[in-house]
């Protein structure tokens, strides 16, 4: 009633806030209807009329799009709009709906529009007798002795029905016997079944009593759900278990396996059943014997369990109990000694004191390393040892007046930079059968001692430098390594220095001690020197410390840095300028005259070319590019001129070459006139000739001193490195009034050569030579010229 009073004061605030929410709109109305219908009715079943019960058109609801805006998420109703009717749309189960007994509504709130009108709808869902009692369990088990006086009860399982109301459990009846009733205890609307002995039991009668109980519901018709009770009548425990040896003694060998039967004790008891189950346990308190034995609760067998070592523990004493499973149980004790027999088990034991791990490498033999202690824990011919070293080190072991105690010692020479480090194993055997063997390794480090001087991989060493180098830039580094570690092996380096005279050119040179690298002072000249030699002292840090030199033999690579110059024509005032007279009646390929030039360059930097920059008359005269020989390329006519100017271009063939001009005047007379003045001229000309040859011998001597020098000095240095000494330095076979230089440097298996022939017109360069390598084709090819060509 009080539920009834609560909801109709709930529908009255509705309503009386829906009366509010009109007055102020003006166009919203509301109301509330209730419905009610049993639970699991089929879907699309109809609920009421709420059209017609809210007074609405059925012609308007669609329009008006009359629905269902809020309710139960599962959506268990749904409006017909084209009836007006509310139907079950989906299957409804009181029991998911609803937890528990009291009544289960479910609230709709529904909705029509122009005017807005929200009207309520409450649908009780009514129970219907669907589940039957059921017990947790299907079976209970109860346990009374057989002294139990009557009027004892047990409380039972109760059964739950779902269901509510009248279509709850009721009651609850139990099956007929002589010895037990049940009674209900009511709590909190739950009917607890409650078991009653009303009759003694007696085991040697009856020993189990087999009952069911059932619980019935008030449905119509009603449902029952049943309960199986076991009740098991115990014996009265009234004798003590007996074992039948009170000291039980076994022997056992140590490191027996993990599940070797040690004993079997044996107790009895004159009970039955429970009072004569006999459970078996340790009493004794010490942990170290539940680590090493196991008892089986059931049968007595003690067996192992872990490790039995009979140099831990030579006698176990265990005291075990017997308990019978009465109530209240009663026991029985005895003792049980285990004796360990021994066996040779243990591995020998290496301990190393005093171990020096840095020895010098020039210890002497003998000298003492560590002192090694041997222990075994076994006893008699167990406990003797053997000791042993790894083979192929310098180490030995001495025995010490004290039993298994031993010196390892040095027995040999050390060398860090042959073996820097020593692994040593010691092995220990025992003389056990079977016999046991244990070994440590022993790390040995030798430390390092100034016994290595610094070394040089290549010696002497071979330099390549072109001249005009950048004073102050590097032009080599010398690295020596040295054997030996930290301070003995750093190393820093010096340039032996000579008398300080101008040929000393190490005066010119400073080194950076700690890199070794060379940088030159000043800047080299090919045309003043060709070759120097200077020596480097490496020196270690050590103390005292050690020495080396390597000696560096310098080669200058020449650059074209000199300006061909004209030897012929040369006038009086020192300008390369001359005149020529010739007849009128030559025929073509006439030698009018030869530029001679020289360049104190060697290779293709000295190599000279002729070409003609200026000529009155192209076709009269020609230019051979490489002798400077100018011949007349056809014969001279009336109208030709009687005298014309050539300039020719004297260039060398270096990268970046250099020239001179020189200028001829070629005059034509007729045959006469040259035929009178040739005396003349003759005589002027040898005596000029005489001058300009004494110049070129001069020059040619000194440049071929310097060539000679040159090529004694390489000679010798080569066959000094290796004897080897097949390389050949050319000079140039002829001279025809142009100066051209080649020569070779070898290094090892490199051969580097420059060359500056003369070559003919059918000279040709090599592909892929660099341009300094030249091929000179067969004699025959040569031109009649009478050339010839250094090769």
């Amino acid at each position: 009633m009080e539920g009834g009073g609560q909801r109709r004061i709930w529908e009255y605030c509705w309503i009386a806030l829906c009366l509010s929410c009109f007055l102020c709109l003006g166009q919203q109305a509301s109301a509330q209807i209730r419905y009610s219908i049993p639970e699991e009715v089929k879907e699309g079943s109809t609920v009421g009329n709420i059209a017609k019960d809210l007074g609405l058109e059925v012609s308007s609801l669609v329009d008006r799009q009359f629905r269902i805006v809020s309710g139960s998420k599962e959506e268990l109703f749904q409006i017909n709009q084209e009836n007006g009717f509310l139907y079950v749309h989906r299957n409804i189960d009181r029991e998911t709906v609803c937890v528990g007994s009291g009544v289960c509504m479910v609230n709709l709130k529904t909705m029509v529009e122009n005017p807005l009108e929200i009207h309520y709808v409450e649908v009780e869902i009514s129970d219907i007798n669907d589940h039957s009692p059921s017990f947790p369990e299907k079976e209970q088990r109860l346990r009374i002795f057989e002294n139990t006086l009557p009027g004892a009860d047990y409380q039972l399982q109760a059964a739950r029905d779902p269901d509510s109301g009248a279509n709850s459990v009721r009651f609850y009846k139990l099956s007929p016997n002589d010895h037990f009733e049940i009674r209900v205890r009511e709590s909190d609307e739950d009917k607890m079944p409650v078991l009653v002995l009303k009759k003694a039991v007696d085991r040697e009668i009856t020993t189990t009593h087999k009952l069911i109980l059932t619980a019935v519901d008030g449905g119509t018709p009603p449902r029952s759900g049943t309960l199986n009770i076991t009740v098991t009548v115990l014996d009265i425990n009234d004798n003590r278990p007996v074992f039948n040896r009170e000291t039980y003694s076994v022997t056992v060998q140590e490191n027996s396996v993990v599940g070797t039967l040690v004993i079997l004790v044996n107790a009895t008891d004159k009970d039955e059943g429970s009072n004569s189950d006999i459970e078996y346990s340790f009493i004794t308190l010490n942990t170290k014997v539940h680590e090493v034995f196991e008892l089986d609760r059931i049968t007595g067998e003690i067996r192992v369990k872990g490790e039995v070592d009979f140099e831990d523990t030579e006698v176990y004493k265990l005291d075990i109990q017997a308990s019978d499973k009465g109530y209240p149980p009663m026991s029985a004790n005895c003792r049980v000694v285990i004796k360990i027999t021994d066996v040779n088990d243990n591995e020998p034991e290496i301990e190393i004191t005093s171990l020096s791990k840095n020895i010098p490498e020039d210890s002497k033999p003998g000298t003492v390393i560590a002192l090694v202690g041997v222990t075994d824990k076994d006893a008699g011919i167990n406990a003797k040892v053997i000791c042993q070293l790894n083979k192929n080190v310098p180490f030995e072991l001495k025995p010490s007046f004290k039993d298994n105690m031993y010196s390892l010692v040095t027995s040999g020479r050390l060398d860090r930079e042959t073996d820097s480090q020593y692994d040593i194993t010691i092995t220990v055997s025992d003389l056990g059968q079977p016999s046991m063997t244990s070994l440590t390794t022993l790390s040995v480090q030798i430390s390092d001692v100034n016994d290595n001087a610094p070394e040089f991989v290549i010696n002497p060493l071979e330099l390549y430098i072109m001249e005009n180098n950048v004073a102050g830039s590097s032009i080599i580094s010398v690295r020596a390594s040295d054997r030996d570690t930290d301070e003995n092996a750093v190393i820093t380096y010096h340039i032996i220095r000579g008398d300080g005279t101008q040929s000393d050119m190490a005066s010119f040179l400073n080194i950076n001690s700690e890199t070794g690298v060379i940088s030159a002072l000043k800047s080299f000249d090919y045309e003043t020197v060709k070759t120097f030699q200077f020596h480097v002292l490496a020196t270690d840090s050590g103390s005292p410390s050690l020495s080396s030199n390597v000696t560096v033999n310098v080669f200058i690579l020449d650059q074209n840095d000199n300006v061909p110059v004209i030897l012929y024509p040369v006038s009086a005032n020192g300008s390369a300028e001359g005149v020529e007279e010739i007849p009128r009646n030559v025929n073509a390929g006439h030698l009018v005259t030869k530029v001679r030039a020289y360049d104190a360059d060697i290779g293709y930097n000295g190599w000279l070319l002729f070409s003609l920059k200026e000529v009155s008359e192209h076709s009269l005269f020609g230019l051979d590019r490489y002798t400077g020989q100018i011949r007349t390329l056809r014969s001279f006519t009336e109208t030709d001129e009687a005298q014309h100017k050539l300039v020719i271009l004297v260039k060398d063939n270096g990268n970046v070459s250099l020239s001179a001009t020189a200028t001829v005047i070629v005059k034509v007379v007729e045959p006469k006139e040259a035929f009178a003045a040739s005396d003349v001229k003759n005589a002027v000309k040898d005596e000029e000739e005489n001058h300009v040859t004494f110049y070129l011998i001069l020059t040619l001597g000194s440049v071929s001193v310097l060539f000679l020098i040159s090529i004694i000095v390489l000679i010798v240095m080569q066959c000094s490195k290796s004897t080897d000494c097949s390389s050949k330095y050319l000079q140039e076979a002829n001279y025809d009034g142009t100066l051209c230089h080649s020569i070779q440097y070898r290094s090892g298996d490199k051969r580097y050569m420059l060359v500056g022939p003369r070559m003919s017109l059918g000279s040709t360069i090599v592909p892929g030579s660099n341009g300094n390598t030249l091929v000179i084709p067969d004699r025959r090819s040569r031109r009649e010229s009478g050339e010839v060509s250094a090769h």
